[in-house]
């Protein structure tokens, strides 16, 4: 009915699966900021009608293959930031 959902990008490699827009937009921002360019591939059923279900809420954050592996050491380093952030939230 729709076609195939997850199309195949030449040159480009899906990093990160993220539940909804706004944690990929966050994700998007933070490696544009680092000079890494971003894509980031969803079906647009899913944001019209705010789906999550049956991976139509799903947005796949895609990067360049060459620089694949930085993106994701960044997105591990701000996971592990965040999670200090609320460790520290925590204790207070």
């Amino acid at each position: 009915m729709f076609g195939p959902r997850h199309v195949k990008r030449e040159g480009l490699e899906t990093i990160y699966r993220a539940a909804g827009m706004l944690k990929a937009q966050v994700i998007k921002g933070r490696l544009e900021a680092s000079g890494i360019p971003v894509l980031l591939d969803y079906e647009p059923i899913g944001q019209v009608f705010a789906l999550t279900v049956d991976g139509l809420g799903e947005v796949r954050v895609l990067v360049p293959i060459e620089m694949a592996e930085a993106a994701r050491e960044l997105i591990a380093v701000d996971a592990d930031d965040a999670i200090a952030s609320e460790d520290d939230d925590e204790l207070e």
